[in-house]
């Protein structure tokens, strides 16, 4: 009788499982080179086996997801260790379905045009990471088969440091991430969360810059629905010790980001 009622009970997980299949959900990680990261020194996260996957977009393909994270193509920068494995791995925990990353950072990319420094490119429409980032998070939707879950934002340094040297105002550089964030609602769905890790301070620099942009970062986030602070506590990583060099987080402060975005985004998902 008990063997037969255990065999019982695994043929209707089994059937369960056919019928109610696991739940995908697909993120964006976006913005410049602490959405690149940095990292790579200290604690490391692994994910568990088939749970958290990653789209390589050099073979266009799904892979298991490990750090580093990301392929250097196009404007787009391949990353060293990042916020991607803490992120999904407590996502899973917490949803019990696969979760894939595709990334879409470029080092020292601004938000608003008037911050652009030579090279490092603009997520303004007058550069090219947008269109790159857009199409990468295309194929990932379909190699994925998968709709666009939300978008992690890491991104302001540049434009704090442009605020600083008199070529942007905080309103303008709030106007740019606006667009920014209209843009992909346009190409992924007019409803699609956008979670903000609130920008850290430059050690090497005077603090009103990345002030501002942080301010303007909650003030668009109380103005646009669905737009979250989803991590403030960037500007406490001085005291911890947890960067790198000037500007750059250390793989603790990465984690950290990762784990409390996951918590944060699985509440609104």
């Amino acid at each position: 009788m008990g063997k037969r009622f255990f065999l019982t009970l695994c043929l209707i997980f089994l059937v369960a499982l056919n019928i109610y299949p696991q739940e995908k959900t697909l993120f964006l990680l976006a913005g410049q080179s602490n959405a690149q990261g940095l990292g790579g020194k200290g604690s490391k996260v692994y994910c568990l086996e088939n749970t958290c996957f990653e789209y390589n977009v050099l073979f266009d393909s799904i892979i298991p997801l490990v750090d580093p994270v990301g392929q250097n193509w196009k404007t787009l920068n391949r990353s060293g260790g990042s916020i991607c494995p803490a992120f999904a791995r407590e996502y899973n925990s917490l949803s019990g379905g696969k979760v894939y990353m595709v990334t879409a950072a470029k080092s020292g990319s601004s938000c608003h045009t008037k911050s652009r420094l030579g090279h490092y490119n603009t997520w303004a429409k007058s550069g090219d990471v947008f269109a790159d980032a857009v199409e990468k998070t295309h194929r990932a939707e379909k190699m994925a088969q998968v709709k666009l879950s939300g978008i992690i934002w890491m991104q302001g340094e540049r434009d704090a440091n442009a605020i600083i040297d008199g070529k942007l105002t905080p309103e303008e550089y709030a106007s740019g991430l606006m667009d920014v964030i209209k843009r992909f609602r346009a190409e992924f769905g007019k409803n699609l969360p956008f979670y903000i890790v609130m920008t850290g301070y430059q050690l090497d620099k005077e603090p009103k810059g990345c002030q501002a942009v942080r301010k303007m970062q909650e003030k668009v986030a109380k103005k646009m629905k669905k737009v979250y602070i989803a991590y403030s506590a960037t500007d406490t990583f001085a005291e911890k010790k947890w960067y790198i060099d000037n500007v750059h987080y250390n793989q603790d402060a990465l984690n950290d980001i990762g784990k409390t975005v996951a918590r944060f985004s699985y509440k609104f998902h």
